[in-house]
């Protein structure tokens, strides 16, 4: 039920703000709404919604920083709204890991048929992934200092405990699982994004730069003109 999903709309511009709330609301949707990043986030830390509506100039903290933040811990649908239209905007929004951006003025009607869109595609996205664990022939994946507990999602890295998205996981999984093989970022939005996915396939060097920073010499090297492979202990590194 529509009900059950909680959609967090944060704008300063409180017309909008009500307005996106009213569609949602008419389509069953709990709402939420913020007028700033710093709320936004104590909401995420208090009652994280479902979803977030995010518009990019906001007084304070900017959406293009919360949407960053946000991505450090998980992988929660965000629509970025703005009334920016140039493409530099659009590009930076989704490497950041937005889900989607609209250009205001927006019809709010297409607006709430996205976040259905979104909605639907990370719950279908969830349950394939936890019937894939279900059949799991392997609970662990080892890579040279790199260990997966795929049962428990769980990542240790030189021995240590890594905490990584969900998307994070799943891109460290389709490399530990065949170890110095060449992805192109197509097989790698459609692994890990799934295969209705639009956005830009910039979003796989994003999380690839944010997996780096987490799993420090991480052997995941960029295959030049191609996409990425995680190489084995001794075979040499890149980026």
């Amino acid at each position: 039920m529509n009900n059950n999903y909680l959609i967090a709309v944060v704008d300063d511009d409180l017309h909008i703000r009500n307005l996106v709330e009213a569609y949602l609301q008419k389509d069953h949707y709990r709402t939420i709404g913020l007028g700033s990043a710093e709320e936004a986030w104590t909401l995420w830390q208090t009652n994280p919604p479902d979803m977030w509506v995010l518009d990019i100039m906001l007084p304070g903290m900017d959406g293009y920083e919360f949407c960053r933040r946000i991505r450090n811990e998980t992988e929660v649908p965000i629509i970025m709204i703005s009334a920016r239209d140039n493409e530099v905007d659009k590009i930076l929004g989704l490497e950041l890991g937005s889900d989607d951006y609209m250009v205001k003025p927006f019809s709010p009607r297409e607006l709430v048929a996205r976040i259905k869109r979104q909605l639907q595609r990370t719950y279908k996205m969830s349950v394939l992934t936890e019937e894939s664990n279900l059949s799991i022939t392997p609970v662990r994946l080892e890579v040279g200092q790199l260990q997966l507990l795929l049962e428990e999602r769980r990542v240790f890295w030189c021995g240590e405990e890594v905490e990584l998205t969900g998307k994070e996981f799943t891109m460290l999984r389709v490399f530990a699982e065949s170890p110095n093989r060449a992805f192109t970022r197509d097989e790698l939005l459609t692994s890990v994004w799934g295969d209705d996915y639009f956005g830009s396939d910039r979003a796989v060097d994003h999380l690839i730069k944010r997996m780096r920073k987490k799993l420090e010499h991480v052997p995941i090297e960029a295959v030049w003109g191609h996409g990425y492979r995680m190489r084995t202990e001794g075979e040499g590194t890149g980026e």
